[in-house]
């Protein structure tokens, strides 16, 4: 199948074939590089039809193939199109249908609560679990030379912005109800999930709720940051401030601010919690 001037098998088999380079493993969904026909048919062992399997709908191919293509790989192929419109639809799908199930599912919760599970429900986190563990949908992705060799097709962001492109994709394809089916399929355990982390569903207001409990001020950050420009090391120190110094509770590292606060929040409110 063709989008634009690219031929969509031969650029799926080169992504399989360096995944099974950097990897040496090989297995049966990736041994095919070949997708539906034009025509909508489907072949045996067809990977395409694998994937829209573990979607639970249909998408014709030449959406599919937008909904699986990165920007680096549209800037060295122009005239072809990629996923980004299809990830701010889906985004906004996604984030409708996780909002009016919680919104049922627990009439006694406080908008606070549902906000916290709806976050780490359609978290980067979770979704990128999603695609990796649901989907398998990597050997799909189509990257530029640069992205396919730091392993785009692995990176968290990357696998999140593809789910959310396919559930735009569906969508655009057959409306909102069949989106909701979608949805509900890759999402819903990780609702029920969430549901009984406790403290995990966001570690940084857990601790200062914590902390006010102890009769403590509010922990504060102190950030630092390492590493080249094109890849980032965040370090988060959550510490409470004293008259005699700084109290460091816990330490967390991430590719961003945020993940490296949460992480150095989750250490934090374990610390705090053992005094207890």
């Amino acid at each position: 199948m063709r989008v634009g001037n690219v031929d969509y098998n031969s650029a799926v088999m080169k992504t399989q074939n360096n995944q099974e380079n950097q990897h040496n493993t090989k297995s049966a969904h990736k041994a095919s590089g070949v997708l539906r026909l034009d025509n909508g048919e489907a072949r045996a062992g067809d990977p395409t039809q694998e994937l829209l399997d573990a979607l639970g709908t249909t998408i014709s191919p030449d959406l599919l193939v937008e909904a699986l293509t990165h920007r680096s790989f549209s800037h060295e192929h122009p005239g072809t199109r990629n996923y980004e419109r299809l990830e701010f639809l889906g985004d906004a799908v996604l984030e409708l249908v996780s909002t009016e199930t919680l919104f049922s599912a627990h009439p006694d919760m406080t908008e606070g609560q549902l906000a916290k599970m709806r976050a780490k429900a359609v978290s980067e986190w979770a979704l990128s679990a999603v695609a990796r563990e649901k989907l398998h949908v990597g050997p799909y992705i189509l990257l530029g030379r640069g992205e396919m060799e730091q392993g785009g097709n692995n990176k968290d962001s990357i696998l999140c912005d593809i789910v959310e492109a396919l559930i735009g994709a569906t969508f655009v394809e057959h409306g909102i109800d069949e989106a909701r089916a979608v949805v509900h399929r890759l999402i819903d355990d990780t609702l029920a999930e969430v549901l009984t982390e406790g403290p995990a569903l966001d570690w940084k207001t857990s601790l200062t709720v914590k902390a006010h409990d102890m009769g403590l001020e509010d922990p504060e950050y102190r950030m630092a940051v390492s590493g080249p420009e094109y890849a980032p090391v965040f370090e988060a120190r959550a510490v409470l401030a004293h008259k005699d110094g700084d109290e460091v509770l816990g330490v967390g590292s991430g590719s961003s601010k945020r993940k490296a606060q949460l992480a150095a929040a989750e250490v934090a409110w374990h610390a705090l919690d053992a005094r207890k």
